[in-house]
């Protein structure tokens, strides 16, 4: 189990390398998070849905995604609450401070996936959670020491030297936790290193030292980690390429399945700009792009808030192109109406306007995977589909795409310029992305992404295999 001195240290990427690294030797390998906290999903073959982390990591190793990969996803929709999904499944939604009463009776769903993954490969490589030094979240913990003690699952710390104070938090952490918890740690790793790794000899052997767990690893910084698919938006941050043709994405508090975004970022002819807020979207986009949101009216709120609504209302008035994706879809329309109360207090909300068709918000959610043809082209694409909502108007008689079961799918206005739809994963399909890129006047890399994609996962567990005790490590799994 790779746990980490705190959020954002490279568990993720680090549990990925590993996956293709063990796999590539022959192993069968499953990639396992017990609990994760993201609005970015993806869903699995049985109509599930599981982190994004995990169904690259799932990629890495070989295999399809299991809902048994993640069993416990937590969904924010608001600053103490979350959507809570198990195995797959929405169960729920719990605050904060009321989930921490959930916890042990979600440890029994939590084991019994970890059992199924185990009776099935040679090698679980588990990602732990955030910090394994929260010892305020100790008690109840299923994602970091709780499940490592339940399971009697060896633990690898990792931190991360780029931040500074890494020997500190690793020290810390021995420091922090019960000593029946630090028990369960063998060894630890230290990552995104910049230099000469002989400058940090020495403080590999302090920590070892101070801490008694074996030294396995002194992870150099890999920088094409950004070309793989983040699993949260920070991670898109401060990846803008000057230059080429513009895709302005207005940053929304409760973005969702932003990986959308990740083939357009790998086009060397389009600079995807994430928009923060307290910024205009850029009057020279070529394209305003409205993202999915796990919580669509109230970030629909805090757009108008930012004065966004009225950037693109301009951005369309000048003839450019707007495109919605599920909840960015929903905000173009006429009307949301969420009679349920599943976003908030029941009530009808006026949309942006952009298209002709009104949404009403459903209990029922739609997981599955999708393919079609767009329209009227009749290119062939695959993607997925994550959403609550019907929507309908006469811009759905103008649907964008067509799926193989027969149904037509989102909408498109009269002039062609403003469209949406449900699907997601359009742009990882390298026809439909040539096809927009043909329409803002720009022309595909050389690369398909998916390539992309498979060859930083080689290269990644090159990189870990000349870095990391990689045959310690394993038989330190036992």
């Amino acid at each position: 189990m790779i746990q980490g001195t705190g959020s954002d240290v490279g568990k993720s990427l680090i549990v990925a390398g590993l996956a293709r690294l063990y796999a590539r030797r022959g192993l069968r390998v499953r990639p396992f998070k017990p609990q994760n906290m993201s609005n970015n999903a993806a869903v699995t073959a049985d109509g599930g849905e599981i982190g994004r982390a995990q169904a690259l990591q799932a990629r890495a190793a070989g295999v399809a995604p299991s809902v048994h990969m993640n069993p416990v996803l937590l969904k924010p929709q608001s600053e103490i609450g979350s959507q809570v999904v198990v195995q797959g499944r929405m169960v729920g939604t719990a605050r904060a401070r009321e989930y921490q009463d959930w916890k042990p009776r979600l440890l029994a769903a939590v084991v019994e996936s970890f059992g199924r993954l185990r009776a099935e490969s040679d090698l679980v490589l588990v990602e732990g959670a955030g910090s394994a030094s929260e010892v305020n979240l100790r008690r109840g913990d299923i994602a970091n020491m709780g499940f490592a003690r339940a399971t009697g699952t060896p633990v690898i710390l990792l931190g991360d030297i780029d931040r500074g104070g890494v020997i500190a938090s690793l020290v810390g952490t021995k420091a922090v936790i019960d000593p029946e918890d630090a028990a369960m740690v063998r060894g630890f790793l230290v990552n995104r290193f910049r230099g000469d790794p002989a400058l940090f000899a020495d403080g590999m052997e302090l920590i070892a030292a101070r801490t008694g767990w074996e030294a396995l690893g002194l992870i150099p910084h890999f920088p094409d980690a950004a070309r793989l698919p983040a699993e949260d938006v920070l991670g898109l941050r401060g990846a803008e390429r000057p230059g080429g043709k513009v895709v302005a994405v207005p940053v929304l508090p409760r973005i969702a399945n932003f990986d959308d975004l990740d083939p357009l970022r790998a086009e060397p002819g389009v600079s995807v700009v994430l928009v923060e807020p307290g910024r205009p979207i850029p009057a020279a986009a070529d394209l305003v792009l409205l993202p999915g949101s796990k919580t669509t009216i109230p970030d629909l709120a805090f757009l108008r808030a930012q004065g966004w609504d009225v950037d693109i209302l301009a951005h369309r008035r000048r003839g450019g192109r707007v495109l919605g994706l599920c909840g960015g879809y929903q905000m173009l329309g006429t009307s949301l109406s969420d009679p349920h109360g599943i976003e908030g207090p029941p009530g009808t909300v006026a949309g942006l306007g952009l298209l002709d068709v009104a949404t009403v918000l459903t209990p029922e959610k739609r997981l599955a995977a999708a393919r079609g043809v767009s329209l009227p082209d009749e290119t062939p694409f695959t993607g997925y589909e994550m959403h609550v909502g019907e929507t309908a108007g006469p811009d759905a008689a103008r649907p964008l795409v067509r799926l193989a079961d027969g149904r037509p799918d989102g909408a498109v206005s009269a002039d062609g310029l403003v469209c949406g739809t449900y699907v997601h994963g359009l742009f990882a399909d390298e026809g439909q992305r040539a096809l927009w890129l043909s329409r803002l006047g720009a022309a595909p890399g050389p690369e398909a992404y998916e390539a992309v994609i498979e060859r930083v996962l080689d290269r990644l567990a090159d990189h870990l295999a000349a870095h990391v005790d990689a045959d310690r490590l394993l038989a330190l799994a036992g």
